[in-house]
């Protein structure tokens, strides 16, 4: 019964608004007690001061004590009260009665004054349920006088009643409260958490081919609508992460088909007899070469598919050690030189400074690796590529140009996804590492973004292309010797 929100909320907005109301009744109840049980007191002491100033009149005129006592109890009329007059021995001389009730002297000795001008005010019950709110008071009625003690008794019957009446009212009106608390509490929790109903059955409805669905949003400017969107925002970074998932398994799948097929092909045609003669060694050695070829070219795209999947999963830690950037360069670039002669393809390394960095080296190496590859994989013999490295502020920047034929236009946004290639036809030319898988820029942009920095296409056009690293020189150290590499 209590599973749901809305029941529990409506049940604790019950259960915290009885809560209050008790508080409340009560609190009205002894308040209004307090002031009815005030005001019959002061009536009380005020019968009782008039008792005695009677009392001392009559004294005065020349009555006796049972005659005095007699003229000031029937002289005196309260409603509700019954007066009476006693010695100090306790001696009834005159009294006059409330129905039944009478003003008797308190039973407890310590109740009744022991001197003039003291009272002292008690319950007393009596016949009825009601009981009697009585007051005693000492007084000497004149000079040389015994003394006697006035007495006046208040019904309670007033009282009680007020109170029945207000418990009436107080066991009709907070259940009746309760209970269209409770209805109403039940019919706004439902209408403030319809939204969420709602959020909750199209979260249902979405799954991995239907992750272009979005939650409704009435007012994003509200809790409710705050956190609509947020779901939605992460539904979109769900479905942007599934559509490259899947790009990548198809991507991924169509550059290993091809050199298995290379691979299966070549076997198969060497296996196959030969018409007329034996094979010569010459064309096993042409079948074993291709076989090589594109077992390279599958030992890439596999190391770098997992380069990026542990990358991807936070599991490739980073192997930090002081390093000297100027001569890693000046190791990848003499890497790309020996490339680059057999295409005819000269590489020119600008001058350097001494630079101290820290860093994961094996990473870095990759990452200029890559750089270099892509440039020679576009740049056409006679052509040119040019590695430079500055500082400028507090970061590191090297820069790898070369002379080819630009990137296009349309291409640009693209050419760091894993497996974009911008060239139609998907060339699988010679490079540094082996034939190229469209994976080296993402892997290269991702180990600078490892080292904290940057990598940025700075221009592409028909006059080439420029990609610029920077890395933040708070990794490491230089000094200001000057070498070229």
């Amino acid at each position: 019964m209590f599973d749901s929100v809305r029941s529990r909320l409506t049940l604790w907005h019950v259960a915290v608004l009885a809560l209050v109301l008790l508080v409340f009744s009560a609190g009205i109840y002894w308040l209004l007690e307090h002031n009815l049980q005030a005001r019959t007191d002061a009536s009380v002491e005020a019968a009782l001061k008039a008792m005695e100033h009677l009392l001392a009149y009559e004294r005065a005129e020349g009555d006796t004590e049972l005659e005095a006592a007699r003229n000031t109890v029937v002289e005196l009329r309260y409603p509700q009260m019954a007066l009476a007059v006693y010695t100090t021995d306790g001696r009834l001389l005159a009294e006059t009665r409330y129905g039944s009730s009478r003003a008797v002297l308190p039973a407890a000795s310590d109740e009744i004054p022991d001197q003039a001008g003291y009272y002292t005010l008690s319950d007393t019950d009596t016949a009825t349920e009601e009981g009697l709110r009585v007051g005693a008071k000492r007084v000497t009625p004149a000079a040389g006088a015994a003394p006697n003690i006035v007495v006046a008794a208040h019904s309670l019957e007033q009282i009680s009643e007020e109170l029945r009446a207000l418990r009436q009212v107080f066991m009709l009106a907070v259940p009746l409260a309760l209970f269209l608390s409770g209805l109403s509490g039940w019919f706004l929790t439902r209408q403030s958490l319809a939204p969420i109903v709602a959020m909750a059955e199209r979260a249902e409805q979405i799954s991995a081919a239907s992750l272009s669905q979005r939650l409704p949003v009435a007012n994003p400017r509200d809790e409710l609508g705050r956190m609509a969107v947020t779901f939605n925002n992460l539904l979109s970074r769900l479905e942007q992460a599934f559509t490259q998932q899947r790009q990548f398994m198809a991507d991924a799948s169509h550059e290993l088909r091809t050199p298995l097929h290379v691979i299966r092909t070549a076997a198969e045609v060497t296996l196959e007899p030969p018409q007329g003669s034996e094979r010569e060694a010459r064309e096993y050695h042409e079948a074993l070469s291709m076989v090589n070829d594109q077992a390279r070219r599958l030992t890439r795209i596999v190391e770098d598919m997992f380069t990026l999947a542990r990358a991807d999963a936070g599991q490739r830690a980073m192997e930090y050690g002081d390093l000297y950037l100027d001569e890693l360069l000046l190791d990848t670039a003499r890497a790309a030189t020996i490339l680059a002669a057999s295409k005819g393809i000269s590489v020119e390394i600008g001058p350097a400074q001494e630079t101290l960095f820290r860093g994961d080296e094996g990473l870095l190496r990759q990452m200029l690796l890559n750089l270099l590859d892509n440039a020679l994989k576009h740049t056409p013999s006679g052509g040119r590529v040019s590695v430079q490295m500055a500082q400028h502020d507090e970061v590191y920047e090297i820069s790898v140009s070369d002379t080819g034929t630009g990137i296009p236009a349309e291409a640009q946004p693209h050419i760091f996804d894993r497996f974009y290639r911008s060239d139609k036809a998907r060339s699988r030319s010679e490079t540094i590492n082996g034939a190229g898988a469209g994976l080296g820029l993402a892997i290269a942009r991702w180990v600078a973004e490892a080292h904290s920095g940057s990598l940025t296409l700075l221009r592409s056009d028909a006059g080439g292309s420029v990609f610029s690293v920077a890395l933040p020189a708070s990794h490491g150290a230089q000094n200001k010797n000057q070498h070229s590499l």
